[in-house]
């Protein structure tokens, strides 16, 4: 995919930001099965949440509203808070090559941090909720929409 075909795609996304303020969490697997034993510290099945358990640790992505109930059952993880999921709304084919370097890049323009999460057929940002606004303002010279 040529600069140009990655610049269009952005100029059809639709970036949608999640009402929700996310948190971040590290755990050891001992930790998240822990988690599993007790359906009422899971995430909420309706809400949007991310797992990923590598070789290393499992990593949670989740609402505040869901982090609040299983904070005390998880005192030795690591948290980051104050994160807001940004939907990068455009379906994505997996042949598409420097979309998301290209989004990232407009955002590291601006010394905003981004955390890049990819689901099937879209992309994901978490970023922080002081960074929002700028963000918002840097990628909208570039996307449809920004909802």
């Amino acid at each position: 995919m040529t600069q140009t075909d990655v610049a269009e795609l952005l100029r059809r996304t639709r970036v949608e930001v999640a009402p929700a303020t996310f948190y971040l969490v590290g755990l050891r697997p001992e930790d998240w099965a822990r988690l599993l034993e007790n359906p009422e510290l899971s995430p909420r099945p309706t809400a949007p949440f991310m797992l990923l358990r590598d070789a290393h640790e499992v990593t949670l992505l989740v609402e505040e509203e869901d982090w609040r109930p299983m904070r005390h059952a998880l005192r030795d993880a690591r948290v980051e808070g104050g994160f807001r999921l940004l939907t990068l709304d455009t379906q994505l084919p997996w042949n598409v090559v420097g979309y998301l370097a290209r989004v990232t890049e407009i955002l590291a323009a601006e010394g905003i941090t981004v955390g890049a999460l990819s689901s099937f057929s879209r992309d994901h940002l978490l970023i922080k909720q002081d960074d929002l606004g700028t963000a918002l303002r840097v990628l909208g010279g570039h996307v449809a929409e920004l909802c």
